[in-house]
């Protein structure tokens, strides 16, 4: 489902990999680069994870943009990915998948002629101002983090 753009981004309310609460509110006047994916220490999530992790500094010039990866995994799992991959932002942690239904990143998935609920690998770019303003549905984990960068360079400089 493709809503209409921009939109308010859905408040949210999770433990991060350090075991404390952010809200979206934690972020207000910041650009903000939220992507959801299925599992820590996968290769995807693991690649897409290093991309922005590689890119971080880039997205951070970018206006203090900051950068949130959310999954159902644990605390612990998050901490575990974080430190083993070096990984400089926020992870949070949505075991009951709220925030992940919240961002319509929730849905039937094929894996192997499986069929099962998932989370899907969706990214959204939100404006200081709290407005869901881009969007990618099913993204690719290669390469994604220099598309939304180049997209967010392009964003702040038309605000």
């Amino acid at each position: 489902m493709h809503m209409k753009l921009p939109r308010k981004a859905p408040d949210f309310s999770l433990l991060d990999q350090r075991g404390e609460m952010r809200s979206l509110r934690d972020f207000a006047g910041t650009w903000l680069v939220v992507y959801f994916y299925p599992k820590d220490s996968t290769p995807g999530c693991t690649t897409q994870a290093c991309s922005f992790r590689d890119e971080r500094e880039l997205i951070a010039e970018l206006g203090d943009a900051q950068v949130i990866g959310v999954s159902k995994d644990s605390v612990r799992s998050h901490q575990k990915f974080a430190e083993n991959q070096g990984l400089t932002f926020t992870l949070l942690s949505d075991p009951e998948h709220e925030m992940i239904e919240a961002y319509d990143s929730w849905g039937p998935k094929k894996f192997m002629g499986r069929e099962f609920l998932g989370t899907h690998r969706n990214t959204f770019i939100i404006n200081p101002e709290g407005d869901i303003v881009r969007e990618y549905r099913d993204v690719k984990p290669a390469g994604h983090a220099n598309l939304v960068l180049a997209d967010l360079a392009e964003l702040k400089a038309t605000n």
